[in-house]
């Protein structure tokens, strides 16, 4: 069995490593779907000597297959947004106590406990998808925070402004979460020049307005938040961390977590420069389903570990995936 407070407890290169193999034999051993792509792209227990060689999993596969490394029952599923469940992206959980613990500690790393706050949520694409994963932990979030102007807000903006221009006037910090098309929205509805409030935005369009890259969306904010710095959670559906990136754009992982950048022509090979390329994420806190995923993201790392998100990679990044499609 693996250990979960081990896992939340990595301070190390060395111990990331470790359980990164343990956890790899692990999944090879009781993940059936996965063992089978290991097999095809020739890779097994026997020939894995360091992190940066285990096979990652192409991210679709959470769309199409159940996902699980564990015989234990499910205590819930988190979906995807979209508009039919058949084309969305299921994580099986097994251990919910887990996920809580996992992005409660990541985040009290990154801005400390949050009774520190007032944390509001301007999440409504999410919001409308009573399984998200972002949602679970955002609610989580507003429990903790134990302060009843916490809360959620659909798209009520002159409540919302309203809202915000109180909890700055009384000089109470506070955490706003939104979803990148809302929070445009919203500074297009007001202007602010807040002093109190960080802004953590959660990306995505959503289909809504025209993507951005992301150094043109937080000039856009932070223009009209009137705020020096905005904040980014990268998190999905598929895995249970999350990274932040605080006062850039550069996103930073818990020590349990570890991004590879894959060449473009070669899915299975991964760039030891610093080049862009499509994302590899470990996320050993997902050791009950696949801690090894080649994610749809375009990104570039620095040798400090630290990682920008670009864009999406187009379907030819992903021929991998045809491995394991009937």
């Amino acid at each position: 069995m693996i250990d979960s407070k081990k896992i939340l407890n990595i301070t190390s290169p060395n111990e990331f490593e470790k359980n990164s193999i343990e956890i790899f034999n692990y999944q090879f051993q009781n993940n059936t779907i996965y063992r089978e792509f290991c097999n095809l792209t020739s890779k097994n227990s026997s020939n894995i000597k360091s992190s940066s060689e285990i096979p990652f999993f192409p991210i679709q596969f959470f769309k199409t297959h159940k996902i699980v490394s564990s015989n234990q029952p499910i205590q819930k599923t988190f979906y995807s947004s979209g508009t039919t469940k058949d084309n969305l992206s299921k994580h099986h959980i097994i251990d919910l106590k887990l996920y809580e613990d996992c992005f409660l500690k990541i985040f009290m790393d990154f801005y400390g406990h949050p009774s520190k706050y007032n944390i509001i949520a301007l999440l409504p694409t999410y919001f409308e998808n009573k399984n998200s994963s972002l949602i679970y932990m955002v609610n989580h979030l507003i429990e903790k925070s134990k302060n009843r102007n916490s809360g959620f807000y659909l798209n009520d903006y002159k409540e919302l402004k309203e809202k915000i221009l109180y909890l700055e006037e009384g000089n109470k910090k506070t955490i706003l979460f939104g979803v990148s098309y809302a929070l445009l929205n919203l500074i297009e509805f007001h202007n602010f020049k807040l002093k109190k409030t960080t802004i953590i935005e959660t990306g995505g369009m959503k289909g809504k307005r025209k993507e951005l890259i992301k150094s043109e969306l937080h000039k856009m904010l932070k223009i009209g938040f009137g705020v020096k710095n905005i904040n980014s959670e990268y998190g999905m559906t598929e895995l249970m961390s999350q990274a932040y990136s605080i006062n850039n754009e550069k996103f930073k992982c818990p020590p349990w977590m570890k991004i590879y950048i894959r060449e473009s022509e070669d899915p299975m090979n991964i760039k030891t420069d610093n080049k862009i390329g499509g994302i590899n994420i470990i996320d050993l806190a997902n050791y009950n389903s696949c801690s090894f995923i080649a994610t749809d993201d375009l990104g570039k790392l620095d040798e400090d570990g630290n990682f920008e998100i670009l864009g999406r990679l187009d379907n030819s990044d992903q021929r991998g995936c045809n491995l394991l499609i009937d």
